[in-house]
């Protein structure tokens, strides 16, 4: 969470610290230790843009003050205070005599919907009970109550809790809601080799619709901007998406740049769900509700952030992640 001020009115933010994610994932699976660096990575590139833009101070709330990301943000010129979203009176002491706030709750941290909602309400109540005037919050979907309970998406669905809770009671506050990430072709979405031939593919069951996507960098200058334009954005949520491409234009941009031909594994959701991995079956109903096209702004977003990458732009400043393919 960061709260800041103008200049001497405070922005604050949370950030966790890498270390309980990655065993609780690891204690899941070997490779899903990727989301809480995106969702760590929102903070900073949030905090960074506000710095970058001199109009107001940041104090970054952290649980590990030591950790490299926080030191960069102090010398950078934050405020870092140690503290985390269970710690009420860490919370108190951050958003005081704060202007605004970015917060962001990570599911992935400990895999409680409930959780996640008992934190962002937290948050929501001592950021009325102190006065903020704007707080922005990455959220997202209540996918369940969206869909009649036809499809549940927990780490959805908690945002979505949050977001209504905000608005509820009165906290001037604007949602973000992200496309997926680029950075999870990196990772989890990485291209594989085929086993039946000398080509890759993405296994992402998406048919031919087009998803949104957007890399996590860029959150920054949107935030940046929103923050300096309450008047237009208080009270709404903003789909954010640097562009929606089908899952073969995605392998098309990355057989263009990684030289390898790289195809649509055209999965279907149901196999997808049979995968076996943790999760797979509120992955496929997320990517249900992608199929639904949810409401992600790309004409906003590049309003808001000019130079936001596509994803080829974003592919090719990453080339050395993708090595091995």
């Amino acid at each position: 969470m960061v709260s800041f001020k103008h200049l001497t009115a405070w922005i604050v933010f949370i950030m966790n610290t890498e270390e309980n994610t990655n065993r609780a994932w690891q204690a899941r699976t070997n490779d899903l230790n990727w989301t809480e660096e995106r969702e760590g990575a929102q903070g900073g590139s949030v905090a960074r843009a506000i710095l970058e833009s001199k109009k107001f101070a940041v104090r970054a709330l952290t649980r590990d003050v030591t950790r490299p990301k926080a030191l960069l943000l102090r010398d950078l010129g934050a405020e870092v205070v140690k503290g985390d979203l269970n710690d009420e009176a860490s919370v108190e002491a951050a958003l005081k005599d704060a202007y605004g706030a970015f917060v962001v709750t990570n599911f992935w941290d400990h895999f409680s919907k409930e959780k996640e909602v008992c934190q962002g309400k937290l948050v929501a109540d001592y950021a009325k009970r102190l006065g903020l005037k704007h707080v922005v919050y990455s959220g997202l979907e209540n996918v369940k109550r969206l869909t009649g309970g036809k499809l549940e998406v927990e780490h959805f669905d908690g945002k979505g809790e949050v977001e209504e809770y905000f608005w509820s009671i009165g906290v001037p506050m604007t949602s973000i809601r992200l496309a997926a990430y680029f950075e999870n072709f990196l990772t989890i979405w990485k291209a594989m080799k085929a086993s039946n031939g000398d080509y890759y593919t993405l296994a992402l069951p998406m048919g031919d619709i087009p998803m949104d996507g957007i890399s996590v960098a860029d959150v920054g200058a949107v935030t940046s901007s929103i923050f300096n334009s309450p008047a237009e954005f208080l009270g709404k949520a903003v789909g954010l998406s640097a562009e929606a491409l089908t899952v073969q234009q995605y392998a098309d941009v990355l057989s263009k740049s990684l030289g390898k031909e790289v195809r649509d594994a055209k999965i279907t959701l149901e196999a997808y769900e049979k995968l076996g991995f943790p999760g797979a079956k509120e992955m496929a109903d997320m990517f249900r509700f992608y199929r639904m096209k949810p409401d992600r702004d790309v004409k906003l977003t590049h309003r808001l952030n000019p130079k936001v990458k596509s994803f080829s732009q974003f592919i090719s400043e990453n080339q050395g992640a993708l090595m091995g393919i």
